[in-house]
């Protein structure tokens, strides 16, 4: 038997099919609203943002 893994979110109750990874639509809008207001992060070293910024580039025009 395939047993489905915990909920990440409530990491109580097991996770359903329609919601997978998921056990609810609650847990769900949960991760999903952590996404949208920057609640995770991929870790890794700072960099100078002003460098990387696309529209901060200086066109000399040459």
């Amino acid at each position: 038997m395939n047993r489905l893994p915990l909920c990440p979110i409530c990491e109580k109750n097991r996770a359903k099919p329609e919601f997978k990874p998921f056990c609810s639509k609650r847990c769900a809008d949960v991760d999903l609203s952590r996404w949208l207001s920057d609640g995770y992060a991929i870790p890794g070293e700072e960099s100078d943002q002003a460098e990387e910024t696309p529209g901060n580039r200086r066109d000399t025009g040459d």
